[in-house]
């Protein structure tokens, strides 16, 4: 059995490397056919989608399957067969030979038809439909083009369709259209009508129809595609308007597509919305320059108006195409699968659309892996060749011999999945090659788990070059990944050589909090002073071995030691902190201010101690603790106060003891702040500490331009102004009166623009009532009068009629409303002002 891919038939034509991934790959149909071909040569062959109909030089026709063999063979003329015809069902064939003779029979009935005649029949066609009994019909061609009817009493009917253009060179039958070529052009006749619709002249004369035959092909059964010499035409049969019928056929072809090729078109055929087109080719020889055949070509064309677009282009190596002629080649195709036949007299091949399979192949070749996976796992579904996990381990391969180490040992995460055999195999290899650092952060460590020892030997290969890298993968990867205790012993052993390294003793803490030997691991973690250890207490529930270390964990982060004391109250009382923090009122303190912070009434027993601890290390919360605090001895913090000579908090705590005047006089005395003063009395709002205030300042400039310059929304400027001495020199008094007329001239202000706005959203809101009340109103014929009840507008509109229509759409007849007994002629509407006589009220009167 002789095959050849793609790549082995146009070896010669295409370059390995090329970039552009063909369209068709090629083989060539052997089996019985090789066996035919050595003997005979092949003049045409027909293709059916069930089998294949192969006529030779010496007369024979043979009936093939799709991979070549012979399922039957008839010996129909000693001389070449030109034409074999199939209808659509396969069941009836015709023949006809150079020898004159046609046969028209069925293959699986012993229904027959024969006629000789004087000259070579060089075309037979049977109807499509051939199989049904009215369709009995099929046509010949030679110096004629003959139409044979079968009809009353199954003889044959002989009509004359065409003649007296040379002979017939080509015919297509499709549906009720025949199409035919004879020396002068392309014709299409009409069935039905029996009338010929077009006339397609050839473009290029001085070609020998007999040397360069022309190409007929049915896209569909309106679409016809002509391709003769090195020009192509695409033709649509369209149905005339009846307006232009006059004596013309009812059906007339338009050319929609029209361009030419670079060779000699040998056969076309559609693929979609492109053509198919075989080319025969001759080239000059570079040793003898004497021009010869070179070999054919299978394109794929888009066409375009007049022009084409090249999509792919095949030189195909067929036996003995030195020797063969444009009339040697042809091109049959299966509608059904995109089968494109390549025939010529010693060869057979077949050109397939390349399916998923075939562009892996390409992919793979080009060692385009990333894409080949992609499209594997695409299209999982509908290949058959290829498996999604052999493309990925060929990538990874590709991958480690590139040197890409990291992105290969990414890939295996995808690729490898849960198949632990090529997990381990992969590990091995990446051993071997010095790159298990590389692979280490992509082992599975979840379903699937590898064995331990994989783990123990990445985890000693780090141990021996990278301590970081070890306690990362230790502190990422589950503890029952590997044994445990080797690891930790190995780690032990390394730790006698440099007993500091935090990085190793931090290993082995995690490693033996893993083994559940957590005394050991807090220990060192204490050692360390690292911040796992509250992590390790949480995690493990060790409160009642740090009852003894509160100090140490305070001294190592007072932070989050007073924020896990707290979170466990249950665990560890507040008085057992207390008591261990005795003798450092520093932490004391931090612990107890949490502790408030949180709660203003749990560790109320202590906040008589507090007032000592905040004025001792916290001065700035002290006033937001007395404030707070409910349980605070009033004196004793008075007392305390008062002997640091903390003046802020002495004023608040005599204010809260409702000493104000007091409070206001030590603000005045000590703190010499007229603005504190007044923020005191506006607190207080009491009008004596006000009038205190005004008579502590009336002998100070200073504390009467402060009152002058803040008093005023809260006291009369006035009775300030009156009590100041005659002739007192008082700092910015201008700027002061300035100011106090300036906020009554803005209060003015104020007022003006409010009532400006005010005014305006009036206007606005009555010019919108106005533009409503003057908008149209629909009456037609389904309105009623609100009286009488009957239609609003008369039946006959030529008539005068008065209506009335109120803005609250009620509507009547102007001789409908009662008559008003008031002297105003303004009407309101009778439904609504029994209600409310507002806007929806007023009238709104239609004449006509």
């Amino acid at each position: 059995q002789e095959t050849r891919s793609n790549e082995e038939s146009t070896d010669e034509s295409e370059e390995d490397e090329s970039e552009e991934e063909p369209k068709l790959k090629y083989e060539r149909l052997s089996n019985g056919v090789t066996e035919i071909l050595q003997k005979d040569a092949a003049s045409c062959m027909t293709v059916h989608e069930k089998f294949l109909a192969l006529g030779t030089h010496y007369g024979k026709v043979y009936l093939l399957d799709v991979q070549g063999n012979i399922t039957q063979k008839f010996d129909v003329s000693p001389v070449k067969i030109n034409q074999i015809s199939l209808d659509e069902s396969g069941e009836h064939m015709g023949v006809c030979s150079e020898d004159g003779k046609v046969q028209v029979f069925g293959l699986y009935s012993a229904e027959e038809f024969h006629e000789t005649f004087d000259c070579p029949i060089k075309i037979v066609a049977v109807h499509p439909h051939f199989v049904r009994s009215h369709f009995k019909q099929f046509v010949t061609g030679g110096k004629k083009l003959l139409l044979y009817e079968r009809g009353w009493m199954n003889r044959w009917k002989l009509s004359v369709l065409h003649e007296g253009e040379g002979n017939i060179r080509n015919v297509k039958w499709r549906g009720h259209l025949i199409a035919w070529a004879n020396n002068m052009g392309v014709k299409i006749l009409d069935m039905i009508s029996k009338q010929r619709i077009t006339n397609v002249p050839r473009d290029d004369i001085s070609l020998r129809p007999d040397m360069y035959p022309c190409s007929l092909c049915w896209k569909d059964n309106l679409t016809l595609i002509i391709g003769w010499g090195n020009s192509v035409k695409i033709c649509s049969v369209k149905e005339r308007h009846a307006s232009e019928m006059r004596d013309l056929p009812n059906r007339y072809v338009e050319i929609v597509f029209q361009f030419d090729t670079e060779f000699y078109i040998s056969g076309l055929a559609p693929l979609c919305d492109q053509l198919v087109i075989l080319s025969y080719v001759k080239e000059i020889s570079e040793k003898t320059e004497v021009e010869c055949c070179a070999r054919p070509r299978l394109d794929i064309v888009q066409p375009l108006p007049e022009s084409c677009e090249e999509i792919s282009s095949d030189a195909l190596t067929v036996r003995g195409f030195q020797e063969n002629e444009c009339r040697d080649y042809h091109l049959e195709y299966s509608e059904g699968e995109s089968l494109f036949y390549i025939i010529s007299p010693r060869d057979v091949v077949v050109a397939k659309e390349r399916d998923q399979d075939d562009h892996i192949d390409w992919l793979l070749e080009k060692k385009k892996y990333e894409e080949a996976l992609m499209a594997a796992e695409i299209s999982q579904k509908t290949i058959k060749k290829h498996k999604i996990l052999d493309i990925g381990l060929a990538y990874i391969n590709h991958l480690v011999e590139k040197g890409e180490y990291d992105l290969a040992a990414r890939k295996c995460q995808k690729i490898l999945g849960k198949n632990t055999e090529l997990w381990e195999f992969e590990v091995y290899k990446f051993k071997e090659i010095g790159q298990l650092k590389a692979i280490s952060r992509y082992l599975p460590r979840r379903d699937p788990v590898l064995k331990p020892l994989i783990y123990e030997m990445v985890l000693h290969e780090f141990l021996e070059s990278d301590y970081e890298g070890f306690a990362t993968l230790i502190k990422e990867w589950p503890g029952d990944l590997y044994n445990n205790t080797i690891i930790v012993q190995a780690v032990v052993d390394h730790l006698k050589k440099d007993p500091q390294n935090r990085t190793l003793l931090r290993t082995l803490a995690e490693l033996y909090t893993y083994d559940q030997r957590y005394g050991r691991a807090l220990e060192i973690y204490l050692t360390l002073r690292h911040k796992d250890v509250f992590q390790l207490i949480h995690k493990h529930n060790l409160f009642s071995s740090i009852k003894d270390k509160i100090v140490l964990l305070m001294d190592f982060d007072s932070e989050k030691a007073v924020d896990m004391l707290l979170d466990n109250e249950d665990k560890i009382s507040i008085d057992r902190v207390v008591e261990e923090l005795e003798n450092r009122p520093e932490l004391q303190h931090v612990y107890l201010h949490k502790l408030f912070k949180r709660d203003h009434h749990k560790g109320q027993r202590y906040h008589e101690k507090q007032i000592s601890l905040y004025a001792e290390y916290d001065r700035p919360n002290l006033l937001p603790f007395l404030r707070d605090s409910t349980h605070c001895p009033l004196e004793k913090a008075l007392e305390i106060c008062q002997q640091r000579n903390f003046v802020e908090e002495t004023v608040y705590l005599l204010s809260r003891m409702g000493n104000s005047r007091s409070a206001l006089k030590m603000i005045m005395e000590e703190l010499q702040d007229v603005d504190k003063a007044i923020e005191f009395a506006k607190e207080q709002d009491d009008g004596e500490l006000w009038e205190d205030l005004i008579l502590y300042s009336i002998d100070k400039p200073p504390f009467i331009t402060g009152l002058l310059n803040n008093i005023g929304t809260h006291v009369d400027p006035i009775l300030l102004i009156h009590r100041i001495k005659e002739g007192m020199e008082i700092p910015n008094l201008r700027d002061s009166l300035v100011k106090i007329l300036q906020d009554y001239n803005l209060q003015i202000l104020l007022r003006e623009g409010c009532k400006k706005i005010l005014v305006a959203d009036s206007l606005s809101l009555l010019k919108k009532m106005h533009r409503t009340q003057m908008k149209g109103v629909l009456v037609d014929e389904e309105n009623i009068c609100e009286s009488c009840l009957s239609p609003i507008l008369p039946s006959d509109a030529s008539k005068s009629f008065n209506v009335v229509v109120f803005h609250c759409r009620h509507m009547f007849h102007k001789e409908c409303l009662p008559v008003s007994n008031t002297v105003s002629s303004v009407q309101f509407c009778n439904i609504c002002s029994a209600k409310h006589r507002g806007p929806g009220s007023a009238i709104l009167e239609m004449k006509k």
